[in-house]
């Protein structure tokens, strides 16, 4: 006669577990194609309504689909000189201003990183950095500031206002404290200055938190519009998201010739309007598969490990 296996309690147990972490990673898979989607979907409409012709675009007809595909818009832009510059100063923004922006931080974050016995004003250093996260002095000082040392129209109004980013600090600082202390007594035993375990120790091992920051660096100074408004006077010094903020939505086309004017009217101003959003966004898009390696380990920034 065969005997019926029972399972036991512990057994039973681990199973209904087991089901109820499967129904979880269902759902939570769900959820994040969901917001993936939701992430993407715009720009892949972007993309679309760019290489569309001006009456599909106009008429509403494109979805995620190109609608009698033309390149029209892309030639246009690339024909526009303006276009070209403003993409100029914003690539020369990233060039300066991200070793700029990681130089400071690692430089900062250091010291600050060190006990109070080691360094005794670190507390009040931290709180006087902290602060400005908090409070700042208002939009007519920062730009009164920035007009008495002359840097108005000029690419170091872009730069040096935001040349430390506090909260990568913080960020750095965190990854800096969990770093095995051994690794820097063994230094200072064998006689390194504190600049050279800097440079030969914290650094190497941070690559990835660095690699974070840059990312964050280089999409904050890509992305910023609202400082090239107020800081150039000259629309030519305009960066790439400034100008197309002009031509999406204050829709300024003073700038445009007679022939500039027949051309967008053949060409419809969405199409237009989405071809550069598109080139606008495509040089982060471009750069982000080489950080992103580093991104994953970096993400952690600051978090307790084992």
């Amino acid at each position: 006669m065969q005997q019926r296996l029972v399972p036991s309690s512990a057994e039973g147990g681990r199973i209904r577990q087991k089901r109820r972490f499967e129904w979880f990673s269902l759902i939570n898979a769900i959820f994040l194609i969901l917001i993936s989607l939701i992430c993407v979907l715009p720009l892949i409409h972007i993309i679309a309504v760019s290489f569309s012709s001006s009456v599909a675009a106009s008429a509403g007809y494109v979805k995620l689909w190109p609608v009698d595909v033309t390149l029209a818009s892309y030639m246009y832009t690339a024909s526009r000189h303006e276009f070209w510059d403003s993409m100029l100063v914003s690539l020369t923004r990233i060039g300066l201003g991200t070793p700029l922006n990681l130089l400071l931080t690692v430089l900062i974050a250091y010291p600050l990183s060190k006990e109070t016995r080691s360094f005794r004003l670190r507390s009040a250093y931290a709180w006087i950095f902290f602060i400005t996260m908090l409070f700042n002095g208002g939009l007519i000082p920062w730009y009164s500031t920035i007009k008495e040392y002359g840097m108005l129209d000029t690419i170091w109004a872009l730069i040096l206002p935001s040349a430390v980013p506090v909260f990568s600090v913080v960020l750095l600082l965190n990854f800096f404290r969990e770093i095995p202390k051994e690794l820097e007594e063994a230094a200072l035993i064998d006689g390194a200055s504190h600049w050279r375990t800097m440079w030969s120790i914290f650094v190497p091992i941070s690559k990835p938190a660095l690699a974070t920051l840059a990312l964050f660096s280089m999409v904050e100074h890509w992305n910023s519009w609202f400082d090239g408004l107020l800081l150039m006077g000259d629309p030519s010094n305009y960066p790439l998201q400034s100008y197309i903020q002009t031509i999406v939505i204050q829709q300024n086309l003073s700038n445009m010739s007679r022939d500039d004017m027949l051309n967008l009217a053949l060409i419809s101003d969405r199409t237009l309007k989405s071809s550069q959003i598109f080139l606008g966004s495509l040089p982060i898009i471009l750069a982000y598969p080489f950080l992103q390696k580093y991104f994953v380990k970096g993400i952690v920034l600051g978090s307790v490990k084992g």
